[in-house]
């Protein structure tokens, strides 16, 4: 399959073949940290020298009570040097998107292996109408984010694959899903993987600025807003889809398996159905069902541990907020994640024969441990450049300047959101990891946002905007040459120029609207989540 993809993508000419040639000269992301370690270790002690500073915008002198300067600190100091080696291995345990990401994938990786997320998506694609196929496809595609390789591996050749079977034209069905899975990549019925991720890089870079030190993360943070973008992205998808891609594309002749080899590994519709996988997905059914019902147990029932009801005892009854007691549910969500996705894995392994003992089940967690190896090494280099960022006081100076410089120019702060997508979605073209990205920008812009009014969690959700709109576009996301593979499976003649072509649309309807949804977002003042406001006030400074 690399060896097709590799035929298959051919050099490119105008603006993307300006962008295919620039990224692929770009290192890969742990060198793009570590070299931005070295330029930051050299501009710390330039900055030292030249005595930069900024008035903290929280913490007060205690001599005078007047705002505490803060000084750029050289990372050639002596205390920052013995922090580098004293605390490496603190200082990338601690690295909060790490637990996070890694005890959700310890679920996730059962679910994907047993064969319960390919099931899912074959059954809920297969079982749809023609009328609503496009539909469908493009739901199921946001939903199946979550499970992470196999949106892509399953539900894109499944599509083209039924698309071709039902008489339209099967790279309909590829767009479809790639616009879904893809482009649609932070849009969700319910928090997920991306989430602990995102608000674990969101988290360290609010604790690196210290303004705000009793801020923690809510994995459930942009629920209400990645809800909202599932059901804005799905007429947009369905729309591209039926009314500009299939029609340029024109009337498929060439039957339901023309694009099947006897060698093909793609899903086949017959091969995920029958009384097995249905059994197995009804077993999954239940573990589910027993999981949601364990956490309304615990948040119901009277003593129970997830509902904090002292909460509220040192502050007035008109202040207080039942997201304040529930606190605790809001953090166990990652380990209810967690045990969602053990559970309905091994209720389908076990009912299709896929798990038949207790070391299939540890096996497959530990494969799934094995794919996060190079996530490890990423989250090295990242954890210490976004703690490095702090121990300089760079950070916190760019963004009291960085505010103070846009508060300047009078932009509205939901324009100033949307210019920040807008950034993102270009920054994506070169850089195509999601949490690479965020650890590069969330050290400044987080602190910045916040300075500006923005509550961490709006800048997370303005990111995940421009982060998802440009992925199908970009010949350097991981999957694009194997997108192409799938596409040339229907047609030979298919290049990288007509994958992006036809995935361009999307992209710039995706770009709009999203940007047009958080803009709005921020002038309605609706929550992006549970306890989680769109605006955001600094805390009262203290000495």
């Amino acid at each position: 399959m690399a060896e097709v993809a590799a035929n298959a993508t051919p050099t490119q000419t105008g603006i993307l073949g300006w962008v295919e040639r620039t990224g692929n000269k770009l290192p890969d992301p742990v060198f793009i940290f570590f070299y931005l370690i070295i330029a930051l270790v050299l501009f710390s002690v330039v900055a030292a020298m030249s005595g930069i500073s900024a008035m903290h915008p929280t913490a007060l002198d205690e001599v005078t009570g007047n705002a505490q300067r803060i000084e750029a600190i050289s990372l050639l100091s002596p205390e920052n040097i013995q922090r580098l080696w004293v605390e490496m291995p603190t200082t990338f345990t601690h690295f909060h998107p790490l637990g996070y990401v890694l005890v959700v994938m310890l679920g996730a990786g059962v679910a994907e292996r047993s064969g319960f997320f390919a099931a899912g998506m074959s059954k809920a694609v297969k079982s749809a109408p023609k009328t609503m196929l496009t539909p469908v496809v493009a739901l199921v595609a946001m939903i199946g984010n979550h499970a992470a390789d196999a949106g892509y591996v399953v539900l894109i050749p499944l599509a083209g694959i039924l698309f071709a079977a039902a008489g339209r034209h099967p790279l309909a069905g590829i767009a479809a899903a790639f616009a879904g899975v893809s482009g649609g990549f932070s849009a969700n019925i319910s928090p997920g993987q991306l989430d602990a991720l995102l608000f674990g890089i969101t988290e360290e870079a609010v604790a690196a600025s210290a303004l705000d030190p009793s801020w923690t993360a809510n994995i459930a943070g942009n629920w209400f807003f990645i809800s909202v973008m599932t059901v804005v992205y799905l007429p947009i998808i369905w729309y591209v889809t039926d009314k500009i891609i299939e029609p340029r594309l024109g009337p498929w002749t060439g039957g339901a398996t023309a694009g099947r080899s006897a060698d093909d590994a793609s899903p086949d519709p017959a091969g995920e159905s029958g009384e097995l996988a249905s059994r197995g997905l009804r077993h999954a059914g239940l573990a589910a069902v027993f999981v949601v019902g364990l956490w309304l147990l615990m948040v119901f029932a009277p003593g129970t541990p997830l509902i904090d009801e002292a909460a509220c005892e040192a502050i007035a009854d008109a202040d207080c907020s039942i997201h304040a007691q529930l606190a605790p549910l809001y953090r166990s969500l990652v380990a209810a994640f967690f045990l969602l996705f053990l559970l309905t894995g091994w209720a389908y392994g076990r009912a299709t024969g896929s798990i038949k003992n207790h070391r299939d089940l540890v096996e497959m967690m530990a494969e799934s441990m094995k794919d996060m190896g190079y996530y490890l090494v990423l989250a090295f280099a990242a954890a210490h450049f976004v703690a490095m960022f702090g121990w300089s006081n760079l950070g916190l100076i760019s963004a009291v300047h960085g505010a103070a410089a846009i508060d300047s120019t009078g932009l509205p702060l939901p324009i100033v959101l949307g210019l920040m997508v807008v950034f993102t979605g270009l920054l994506n073209l070169f850089v195509g990891s999601a949490s690479a990205k965020w650890a590069l920008l969330a050290p400044i812009l987080v602190p910045m946002l916040m300075l500006l009014g923005i509550s961490p969690e709006g800048a997370t959700a303005a990111y995940r905007v421009g982060d998802s709109a440009t992925n199908i576009i970009t010949p350097l996301m991981v999957y694009f040459p194997l997108i192409l593979v799938f596409a040339q499976r229907w047609q030979k003649d298919f290049g990288l120029g007509s994958l992006t072509a036809m995935m361009l649309p999307y992209s710039i309807w995706l770009m709009v609207s999203g940007t047009v949804l958080i803009v709005l977002w921020f002038y309605l003042g609706i929550p992006l989540g549970p306890d989680a406001p769109v605006a955001y006030v600094m805390p009262a400074a203290m000495p």
